[in-house]
């Protein structure tokens, strides 16, 4: 198969507003479009041509790094076609690949119909702004149209941390620095501690995968960094205990008592297949008040789900389960979809 082929078969993905394309052997290659997997009317491949289509779009390098380590993650620009977020891996010996379109150009909130809270949250001059869910829930989509919302208004240094970097921001009234870990760093930990000398008024950290990450965005986010991170939990709640248990016993405390001054919101998001076609997410929306920190520091986070409930005309807070009773009363979702997706079930289902 000649390189062409590939770049042909991301230029439909592409055209068709699929979101990603997946080539493994013995299979024709399969594109997700509005969350299902559809294929693509084209002869099954072997490994052999998925090996060669794949190894024509990297450098010797990456070559090396996936025939070192069978796993290869990286950002592909095709001029005239699009951005890419590819994985190279391997499966039953073969290269498989998977990738995900990035748009080039970036939404805004409104674009995105985002709940009104965001652009008041990104108004804060330090904190921590979580973003979480599962993969492909949208996550950096919404980190985008939230950093893209500040260039739009203010002038901040913005630096980004990613694996690999998604998201190409062109300087508005802020200037980014976008660095990809691997390329410009060599981990995400790292990349926090020195950011601090590059003198950013924001941060986005593209995973918060580990101890030393966590706490050095919990640092950045005390000293007077707006800091944005991504976790992958479904539920706001969940996303504290999430953090908390990365550290041991001894260290929760302290832990909780960083999180409750320096935590600002978490928004736990899902994509959910709506009617009529396309998707549309629905956030649960945290926002730390005087109630919610004293919860988190006196280790009662169970109780922060009914205190979301409570007094959300001045909060801007809401449970999944009210945006999902929205979305059905705006005729958006179906109700076996807010079931299926539903975080709390039994609660749904009364609620219906």
């Amino acid at each position: 198969m000649a390189d062409f082929d590939i770049k042909k078969l991301l230029q439909s993905v592409v055209k068709h507003g699929a979101s990603d394309l997946h080539l493994v052997s013995n299979a024709e290659p399969q594109i997700r479009l509005d969350g299902a997997l559809k294929p693509v009317n084209l002869p099954k491949l072997t490994g052999e041509d998925i090996e060669e289509m794949c190894y024509s779009m990297i450098t010797e390098k990456q070559k090396q790094h996936f025939e070192e380590n069978d796993e290869l993650d990286f950002a592909l620009f095709l001029p005239g076609i699009g951005r890419f977020r590819a994985n190279y891996y391997r499966t039953l010996g073969d290269v498989a690949a998977a990738f995900r379109v990035i748009p080039i150009d970036i939404p805004s909130l409104d674009d995105l119909g985002a709940p009104t809270i965001y652009k008041k949250l990104i108004k804060r001059e330090k904190g921590l702004i979580l973003v979480t869910g599962p993969t492909g829930s949208g996550k950096s989509t919404t980190l985008a149209a939230m950093l893209n919302e500040i260039n739009l208004t203010e002038q901040k240094h913005i630096v980004t941390v990613e694996d690999p970097v998604e998201f190409i921001h062109t300087n508005k009234k802020c200037v980014f620095s976008h660095r990809g870990v691997g390329e410009d760093t060599k981990s995400f930990a790292t990349a926090l501690k020195y950011a601090m000398r590059q003198d950013p008024d924001i941060i986005l950290i593209g995973e918060m995968r580990d101890k030393e990450t966590i706490e050095a965005a919990l640092t950045a986010a005390e000293t007077g960094h707006l800091v944005f991170g991504t976790l992958h939990t479904s539920s706001a709640p969940g996303t504290i205990n999430r953090i908390i248990d990365v550290f041991t016993g001894d260290e929760q405390p302290q832990i909780r008592a960083m999180i409750s001054t320096s935590l600002v919101a978490v928004v736990a998001q899902a994509l959910l297949p709506k009617l009529g076609g396309g998707r549309v997410a629905a956030s649960e929306i945290l926002v730390t008040n005087h109630a919610i920190s004293n919860l988190i520091r006196e280790d009662k986070v169970h109780q922060i789900y009914s205190q979301m409930q409570l007094g959300q005309e001045g909060t801007g807070m809401q449970t999944q389960t009210q945006a999902l009773l929205k979305f059905i009363r705006d005729g958006k979702i179906s109700r076996e979809t807010a079931l299926q997706f539903a975080n709390k079930p039994e609660e749904m289902t009364k609620a219906l």
